[in-house]
């Protein structure tokens, strides 16, 4: 695995200062004699009282620097969703519709990440489904209409285009204007850590996975796709709080499917990097199905996402695989100046698959009639998996979707 991503976000500072008034006072006191008559010249007694001058100086501090962060699962362009987006397109294809419901959720946080897991055709040629993905770019476009700041794509179906396939991913995400972490073009870019500017806070994103399906990258091309090595993630992290970076998170694509439980090889990666300084949030996906929310220390760590948009369900795989989440993570400045995790908060999520795809908030309002069972049972199942570890006394709470 190499190292690092690109920087993309000059850091700026603000500084806020008041002073105070200086206030001062000498008063002399003349008097008569006492009994009425003015006093002679050389009776005369001459009285002076001084009131000592004080300065005070009111420094007022900025409040402290604070963030709400937005993670989704899995985004899979299976040839069903990508047929409806065609379907919802007079040319081309649309995916925006399906994100309607959660697009003021997405929008409002001051950093949203998505998870790509598919190769993205810069010239929508050659696009297929599962088991080799190939998306069109209008994924992405609707990506950034959602409200999305940015996306990992280190997954398993990463190289499924081969080299090819990254380069064009990549052609799409510059093009768009949208960050990404997970992928590189060549070993200097691949140097060059991803940073966000928010709310004054320099967040770091990494992304790996580990896998990419038996494919194998060229000896002379290892910086294609990041694949999970714990040390070279630490480095990696190190290098982006080198670079100025305040809070670093790892998306890891990781984990056994369509378990809820984390498996022997997540929970051995989670001992390795999460202790680390460098390492503040991890981020995992994979599974397509929801897993718990935990913290190893002060630092926490969200298993897994589950899926956000693809065609699974009962019929190829298990229920719970409609099933996912937005994980709503607040960021506080300390006393010290430290960014940590304030808390974190969940909204559970369901894709309504005879309904163009349309992604459900499972604790809101039912989206069409006759659906309002069927996401009560969705958000009951996401919660039973998600708070299975931690709850609001540890700081994990599930989102009011009324905001």
């Amino acid at each position: 695995m190499s190292i690092g991503r690109r920087a993309l976000l000059a850091l700026t500072f603000v500084g806020l200062f008041a002073a105070g008034a200086v206030l001062a006072a000498n008063t002399v006191d003349t008097g008569d004699d006492g009994d009425g008559e003015i006093a002679t010249a050389a009776e005369t007694t001459t009285t002076t009282s001084t009131t000592t001058s004080t300065t005070t100086t009111t420094t007022t501090l900025p409040p402290p620097r604070t963030a709400t962060l937005a993670f989704t699962g899995d985004l899979l362009p299976h040839s069903p969703v990508v047929r409806a987006a065609q379907a919802n397109a007079e040319e081309g294809w649309d995916f925006r519709p399906m994100f309607d419901e959660v697009r003021p959720i997405l929008s409002a946080a001051d950093l949203a990440i998505c998870h790509l897991e598919s190769p993205v055709s810069s010239t929508d040629t050659n696009l297929s489904g599962y088991p080799v993905f190939n998306a069109p770019r209008a994924l992405v476009e609707a990506a950034i209409d959602a409200g999305y700041d940015g996306c990992s794509t280190a997954s398993n179906h990463s190289f499924d285009r081969r080299p090819e396939g990254v380069l064009s991913t990549l052609d799409v995400f510059d093009q768009l204007g949208l960050p990404q972490a997970g992928m590189a073009r060549d070993e200097a870019h691949d140097l060059e850590p991803v940073l966000y500017e928010v709310n004054d806070i320099t967040i770091a994103h990494i992304s790996a996975t580990y896998s990419l399906n038996g494919f194998v990258m060229p000896p002379d091309q290892q910086y294609l796709v990041d694949l999970i090595e714990p040390d070279q993630i630490i480095a990696e992290a190190a290098l982006a709080k080198e670079a100025g970076a305040e809070f670093v998170i790892v998306s890891l694509h990781w984990g056994n499917e369509y378990q809820h439980t984390p498996s022997s090889a997540q929970d051995q990666w989670l001992s390795e990097i999460l202790p680390s300084d460098e390492v503040d949030l991890i981020i995992g996906h994979h599974a397509h199905v929801v897993q718990p929310i935990d913290k190893v220390g002060d630092d926490w760590v969200v298993f897994g996402l589950g899926n956000f948009l693809s065609n699974q369900s009962a019929n190829c795989c298990v229920a719970a695989s409609q099933d996912g989440m937005i994980a709503q993570v607040t960021l506080l400045e300390s006393a010290t100046g430290e960014i940590r995790v304030e808390m974190v908060s969940y909204t559970p999520t369901w894709v309504d698959r005879a309904e163009g795809y349309v992604i459900r908030v499972a604790n809101g309002t039912p989206g069409r009639e006759g659906i309002a069972e069927t996401l009560a049972t969705s958000a009951a199942r996401t919660a039973e998996v998600v708070a299975s570890r931690r709850g609001p006394a540890d700081g994990l709470t599930v989102a009011d979707p009324s905001g």
